[in-house]
């Protein structure tokens, strides 16, 4: 498909931005979406950008039934000079073309889409607020759409893109959350779909994080599937502790998502020349640290919240304390670094920033 296949239809009537200090996640969309359908017989084709509104699709969608889909989560940011940037766009879609691969979705052109991102942004611009702790989450996502109930993938599909203003995901910002160990439920396993973003892993996650939510818990800690003892992720989040000066990730084994902040991690990490492996990390090696004094700091990474330190574990009924309950002198560099570099504050030495400003290479 040729990048100068996007047509634009602006809307007529723009909706009113919320107020900034009154931002949720995800609650308000901004005023366009982009659209692009695919068939066997065409490929993906019709791509356009279009005022943000209801999908009408057949009630035997096969998305509904057998939830094939997929989707992305990502940043746009304003910077101190008004600019607005993406972070790290290829990477999602690379991402997502590795999630396409595993729900046997059509592969997407990584270029092509990032173009129509970038001018999608580009018209909403208005749109990314400028405040602190802000900015405008980006949620790429693919449907399947043809109407049949059989079991088999779907010939039809809508690739979508929508856009929406955002503050803090998690409520206590940069403040350490309070994490139960789960020990009854299981997010993924080896040979599933745990290293795709797909709707269904976050579903099988539901549960558990009700459940402790209700003893005051932020997230839960997930184990594997086989031997329920090694960490996998916490919440929706890859996980990092730092034992004796050495962070420590689970190293991605079929059922991990592979961050993209979690990859940013890992790459300021040996940019600071700070220990860090990727390999299995057991309850209770993390136990045993905690008992010694060795477990330093633990935090989550990924896009919504960056860096999510951790203040406290609850495992088989006792809680660990961790750092005090305070947030980690590492977690903070690393909280601060990525936004930084994100909000353009600081230097960008991976070349993870795109300039929104530059201009696309769609015709209107």
């Amino acid at each position: 498909m040729e990048v100068q296949s996007i047509q634009v239809e602006k809307n007529t009537a723009p909706k009113e931005k919320p107020m900034t200090d009154q931002l949720e996640f995800g609650r308000a969309f901004t005023d366009h979406m982009f659209v692009m359908d695919y068939s066997d017989e065409l490929g993906w084709h019709n791509a356009k950008i279009q005022p943000y509104q209801p999908l009408s699709i057949d009630p035997s969608s096969m998305v509904f039934h057998y939830g094939q889909s997929v989707f992305e989560g990502l940043k746009a940011f304003r910077t101190e000079s008004g600019e607005v940037q993406l972070f790290r766009p290829t990477k999602n879609f690379e991402r997502m073309n590795k999630s396409n691969e595993r729900l046997v979705i059509p592969e997407i052109d990584e270029e092509f889409v990032l173009q129509a991102l970038i001018k999608l942004v580009e018209i909403d611009k208005d749109w990314v607020p400028g405040a602190d702790g802000t900015s405008l989450y980006i949620r790429p996502f693919i449907i399947a759409t043809e109407p049949f109930l059989g079991v088999a993938p779907s010939r039809n599909y809508k690739f979508i893109i929508i856009l929406s203003p955002v503050g803090s995901y998690y409520k206590e910002g940069i403040d350490p959350v309070k994490i139960a160990v789960e020990s009854k439920f299981v997010r993924a396993v080896k040979g599933g779909t745990g290293e795709a973003k797909t709707g269904g892993n976050y579903a099988a996650g539901l549960k558990g994080q009700e459940d402790v939510a209700k003893d005051g818990y932020s997230q839960v800690l997930w184990l594997d599937g086989v031997d329920r003892k090694y960490i996998e992720e916490v919440g929706s989040m890859n996980v990092f502790f730092k034992i004796n000066g050495e962070v420590i990730t689970p190293a991605l084994n079929g059922s991990i998502l592979p961050g993209v902040t979690r990859d940013s991690v890992l790459q300021l990490l040996q940019h600071w020349n700070i220990p860090v492996s990727e390999r299995r990390v057991s309850m209770q090696e993390l136990a045993d640290a905690h008992a010694d004094g060795t477990l330093e700091e633990a935090f989550g990474s990924g896009t919504a919240a960056v860096i999510s330190p951790i203040g406290l574990l609850c495992w088989d009924g006792k809680d660990y304390h961790i750092n005090n309950g305070e947030t980690g002198e590492l977690s903070k560099k690393i909280y601060d670094t990525i936004t930084g570099i994100q909000y353009g504050k600081l230097e960008d030495p991976f070349n993870w920033n795109i300039q929104v400003t530059q201009k696309a290479k769609v015709n209107q």
